[in-house]
């Protein structure tokens, strides 16, 4: 029987040098965007299905066309879901406000039911919600929800910890069932307080890249991270 790990790690993939690179320093995960100068953007269509055919390790691909939580064009998100979907991906990320700062419910709802069961991550739009708490109740029934990437404040961990611990507490409540993946400015040293708090899932961008977003991720990067997890 294989040792568990002790978290998950995800990793930010912009192409296949970073996936291949995330794979071998013991990513679990990658979330597939394009443009990060929009926070992370659906990738195209043969991005995903390179990257698909040179890792074996989960994927999730992200559902967004412009900066910001607006879901904008719906037919547009749909109709690119299905085509991400006839090519083979099966995991995903997404998540849309409305003008109030409540979950876009009509466009998440459309979305979902074109993954057809597949799971998914709510992401970082909940770092901007009006209020928490209604949000993932709203959302507690969909299928196929199964994490929340949040740092806990839109102004990144440093500023959430507490809100982050707080949920942890709540695990398996209402609303609380996906785990809660923590990304948003995350660094080594808030992992022991995360860890002892229950978090198991870590999600990482800039940090596997010692060079910056102009440069891919590091192997070397990922594994110190793993290295931490694992502990």
């Amino acid at each position: 029987m294989s040792e568990r790990k002790s978290a998950v790690l995800e990793v930010i993939a912009l192409g296949v040098e970073d996936a291949v690179a995330a794979q071998t320093g013991g990513a679990d995960r990658l979330e597939l965007v394009t443009d990060m100068a929009a926070d992370g953007l659906t990738p195209q269509v043969k991005t995903f299905a390179g990257i698909r055919a040179s890792v074996d390790i989960s994927l999730r691909v992200m559902l967004r066309l412009a900066d910001g939580f607006a879901a904008g064009d719906v037919d547009t998100l749909v109709r690119v879901t299905g085509e991400m979907r006839s090519a083979g991906a099966d995991e995903f990320v997404l998540g849309f406000l409305d003008e109030h700062g409540g979950p876009d419910l009509a466009a998440v709802e459309r979305i979902v039911a074109e993954l057809d069961g597949c799971r998914w991550t709510f992401h970082r739009a909940i770092d901007r919600a009006a209020d928490r708490d209604a949000l993932r109740k709203q959302l507690a029934d969909l299928p196929g929800l199964d994490a929340y990437l949040t740092a806990g404040s839109a102004a990144g961990v440093d500023d959430g910890l507490v809100t982050l611990v707080a949920e942890a507490a709540r695990s398996g409540e209402p609303g609380y069932e996906p785990r809660i993946m923590v990304g948003g400015g995350l660094r080594l040293d808030h992992v022991p307080r995360l860890r002892a708090a229950g978090v198991d899932a870590f999600h990482i961008g800039g940090a596997a890249r010692p060079g910056g977003w102009s440069g891919p991720v590091s192997a070397d990067a990922v594994r110190q991270w793993r290295t931490v997890l694992d502990a």
